[in-house]
């Protein structure tokens, strides 16, 4: 199955890591396909429709939207021949340039929707975290606002090609673990690790099959999320439903520390793990002061991709 993915690029040293980050997972699997997008900061609706027009058309763009436009498409190109020279075929990689109106979060988001996306991939700027808090960023504000899709946030290096999926037997965790499988699906050096932790402040969750009846078939969840160990034997069984070699999905629980995001963390740095794959619940939830598990990874995330996926 043929998958589609959105990868917004700028000029920054972060679309560099994007770049390699994607090509370090997708060089050996031709049905992946990558659409990169620059969203060029505009305020002029009007030229809207000349932007990618004819050339007729573009000509009579105004000189610092055309030069910002010519820039935009010689570093899209760039980003497409550096996936190239790291193995993805043209074929693989549509370039596109389009003007940001609205903010350049907001295009990528309305990209996202409109484009029927498995993924959308962001590279985080260089904002420290409290600079992301106090202003904001493209990244943040793009996973507050778009639940539709999962989201990925590259921050950094990351060359790694070990994932580690948060699980806690809730109908978030199996979705993590869904979606790297349908992405991922039979690669062939990837190892993942389920990861459990019984910190302080973890709410439990009682894996009842009935309640994932409509998402997985009760055949299925009879099977498998009715064991004493279907925390850990479900989201592994997913992954091995779509092609993962079982003898490389280790499981992980443990009992120390205070609170699971930074649990998380610490185990990403200790095992050299590259990717975290989370879940994280429906937007309209209101997560409190503290926020949800997902939030606190992102802002501790260092050198590290990070997939939400609601």
């Amino acid at each position: 199955m043929e998958k589609k993915i959105l990868v917004a690029v700028d000029d920054s040293t972060h679309t560099v890591n994007t770049v390699n980050y994607l090509s370090t997972l997708f060089a050996a699997a031709g049905e992946v396909k990558l659409d990169l997008l620059y969203l060029v900061s505009s305020g002029q609706s009007a030229v809207d429709a000349a932007w990618q027009g004819p050339e007729d058309e573009i000509a009579q763009l105004q000189p610092d939207a055309r030069n910002r436009r010519d820039r935009a498409e010689e570093c899209v190109k760039k980003a497409a021949r550096r996936l190239g020279r790291n193995g993805i075929a043209a074929e693989r990689i549509n370039c596109r340039v389009l003007p940001a109106t609205t903010g350049v979060a907001a295009g990528i988001i309305a990209a996202a929707k409109k484009g029927i996306y498995d993924a959308v991939v962001i590279g985080r700027r260089g904002l420290s975290k409290l600079e992301e808090i106090m202003l904001g960023s493209v990244s943040t504000e793009v996973i507050d606002k778009c639940h539709e899709v999962p989201i990925w946030v590259v921050d950094g290096e990351v060359n790694s090609n070990h994932f580690l999926i948060p699980v806690d037997g809730s109908f978030q965790s199996l979705l993590a673990a869904d979606h790297l499988g349908h992405i991922l699906g039979d690669h062939p050096i990837a190892e993942i690790t389920l990861f459990h932790s019984s910190a302080m402040f973890t709410a439990g969750h009682a894996t009842a099959p009935r309640n994932f009846y409509e998402s997985f078939g009760r055949d299925w969840c009879e099977e498998h999320l009715s064991r004493p160990d279907s925390t850990f034997h479900g989201p592994r069984q997913i992954l091995v439903d779509h092609g993962f070699d079982r003898h490389r999905i280790k499981w992980l629980h443990t009992f120390r520390g205070i609170e699971p995001s930074r649990q998380i963390i610490r185990q990403v740095i200790m095992n050299k793990q590259g990717t975290i794959v989370i879940g994280r619940r429906s937007g309209h939830i209101n997560k409190g002061i503290f926020r949800g598990i997902s939030d606190r990874v992102l802002l501790m995330a260092d050198k590290v991709a990070v997939w939400v996926v609601g």
